[in-house]
Order: structure tokens, then sequence, then C-alpha cells
């Protein structure tokens, strides 16, 4: 008797029955409801600013990005504001610590130390470059937690190393541990697995790229041309004008160009 074809959905919350991960699931469902594939990346010093961002933006997104070790006010209390926040505004937090060390240090790291990142960011991301020991590691302490991981595949900084056979690499170490890698920092999409989303940064508008070697391109190339899930914005939102108001642009930008490739593929 033949197998019966199993139709790959193409919407993001038919996608969620084939996520291992609980956040992976959440995320998906919680994109299709509240009609957003936008992540925000306040790359910010001050505490306060970070908060009023998350307060100000969180309507127009799925996903809060921080980089919380660039805060030089951080305490316990800004982890748990921004949990609450959050909560609030229904958008999930990751912190983009990029995990690289042996699989001791990394544990530590992803624990304890001032930041204990596992306790409040459900989603955190590492470099594979150590091999999966780091991805044992940190599943350890997110286990109990029902953290994700994401693996950074590919880089949007001019040179970056990680090339083919990098990304690859980190595919092969991602349908190793299904029930923690939710997916992947990436350019471009990987692998045709509905259960694995692929997140990318170096988005902008307006800008195609800074003096640092990051390299930009448009929420339409990213999601539609180049099959990304969601988008990652910064600068070209937190410098704007008026952060909100570009947010929302961002925002059905990229909308449209999911509900386009959605209705096309």
């Amino acid at each position: 008797m033949a197998k019966a074809i199993v139709e790959v959905p193409k919407g993001y919350e038919e996608r969620a029955q084939f996520c291992h991960n609980k956040v992976a699931r959440e995320l998906l469902t919680l994109m299709e409801r509240k009609k957003t594939n936008l992540a925000f990346n306040p790359d910010v010093t001050s505490a306060n600013e970070l908060l009023h961002l998350a307060k100000t933006i969180g309507p127009h997104i799925c996903m809060l990005k921080t980089h919380i070790d660039l805060l030089q006010d951080f305490t316990p209390e800004v982890s748990k504001q921004l949990k609450e926040i959050a909560k609030q505004q229904h958008f999930i937090l990751f912190e983009d610590r990029k995990f690289a060390d042996i699989g001791s240090v990394a544990k530590e790291q992803y624990a304890g130390g001032i930041y204990r990142i596992a306790e409040w960011a459900p989603i955190t991301n590492a470099h594979i470059i150590a091999g999966p020991s780091t991805i044992e590691a940190l599943w350890e302490v997110a286990q109990p937690l029902g953290n994700a991981l994401l693996l950074l595949a590919e880089m949007s900084s001019k040179g970056a190393l990680t090339d083919t056979s990098y990304a690859k690499a980190a595919v092969q170490m991602a349908r190793a541990y299904p029930d923690f890698v939710m997916g992947f920092i990436c350019q471009k999409r990987l692998v045709d697995d509905p259960g694995l989303l692929h997140i990318t940064p170096g988005v902008n508008l307006t800008s195609e790229g800074d003096t640092r070697g990051q390299q930009y391109r448009t929420p339409e190339k990213a999601i539609l041309s180049q099959g990304n899930d969601i988008v990652i914005v910064g600068r070209g939102i937190y410098e704007a004008q008026d952060p909100a108001a570009t947010a929302q642009m961002y925002r059905l930008a990229a909308w449209k160009a999911y509900e386009k490739r959605r209705d096309t593929e």
C-alpha cells in the first residue's frame, strides 16, 4: 500500500504541531494570532530605555531580542520587569547570548552569573564551534524550564566564516536535539522542516549596511525570497524618530511578505 502524502503546512499556526519544543509551538501560534513575524533588538545601554522600548514596541512584535550584558545598570529587577512586559504584551524573550564555550562553562553562564539567563529568557542561542557538548550542557539547564535553543548557522556581517559546510553542521546538530533546538539564526532557509524556525538579522528598510560590516536587506527579500520566518530589526526601529510607528511599518511589511509566500507556495 502506498504511503499517504502528507502536505507540509505553510501557515505559522499549522506548523506548530510539527514542533517538538513548547516554546516553538507557543511562538508560532502567537505569531499567527498577533499577526506579526517581527522581532525587535534594542541594543541600548540603559535599563530604563530598554524597558521603555519593550513597552512601546511590544504590541508590534512576536519576540524581543536582548543583549542583556550591554546594560550598564543591570539588576535582577530588570529581567523581572522584562518578563512581566512580555507577558502583558504577548511576546517572547530571546537573550542573544551566543554561547560558544565548552559545556561546563556554558552551563554556568546560562544558569548562573549575575544575569541568570535561563530563569527569564525562554529562548537563547549558541554557536556550534565547540561541538554538541555545548548544546547538551545548555539542555541540562533548559529541560526542567522548558526553554529552547537557536543555533547560529549564518551571520549577517561581511566576511563571516559561517560558510555552507558550517550551516550544514548546524542543521545536523539541530536534528539531533529536536526537543531543545527550535531553529536557526541564519540568512536564508536551510531546511524544509516545518518544525524548525528560520530567524534572520540584518533587516532594514532604508539602509544597505553600516561601517562595521553589517549588511542589510528588506523584510520582503528576507522572507519572500530567502524563506525566513522571522525578521530581526534593531537600529532601523530604535534609532527612528518615531520607533512605534516605524515598528508598525516593519511589522506590516514582514507580514505582507509572509502572506504572499504562504499563498503562493
